[in-house]
């Protein structure tokens, strides 16, 4: 069983973040910059939400005259589910199927120190599927089992 450590450990180290007041634009370009689909919010106590293109593009269609000088807090999920290293992706993938959500902190005490989404989690899933179809055929076939 695959862990959400193990996940994290395939992926950038880096975790981006914005102030509860900082802009939609300014989050939107540094979601952009880097190809995000979330990033955390944070305040001087830790994360406070979570503000994704889903939070954005719900809250355009709700409002056409949305500012994007309006500050993230009006728009972020406050609600955040999270996860932690030692989880497995089958619950993570049980969590954000049945919360229909698709990024998931990830904590240590309280700091967050990775994030991982659906894609993550599907790719995993999948991955690990193949490996035992391909050594299941090896041994159906009597070959010696390969991991590549």
């Amino acid at each position: 069983m695959t862990t959400v450590h193990h996940l994290l450990g395939q992926k950038s180290k880096e975790i981006w973040s914005v102030s509860p007041d900082s802009t939609l634009r300014d989050a939107l370009k540094l979601m952009l910059g880097h190809e995000l689909g979330v990033v955390v919010v944070n305040d001087a106590q830790g994360m406070v939400g979570i503000f994704s293109e889903r939070d954005f593009a719900r809250a355009v269609a709700r409002n056409e005259n949305l500012s994007l000088n309006s500050p993230v807090s009006e728009l972020m999920t406050t609600q955040v589910y999270c996860v932690h290293a030692e989880d497995l992706i089958e619950d993570c993938m049980a969590l954000m199927t049945a919360r229909r959500i698709r990024h998931l902190p990830v904590q240590q005490g309280k700091e967050v120190v990775g994030m991982i989404s659906i894609g993550d989690v599907v790719r995993e899933i999948v991955s690990q599927k193949d490996t035992t179809i391909r050594s299941l055929e090896d041994y159906i076939m009597g070959r010696e089992y390969s991991s590549g």
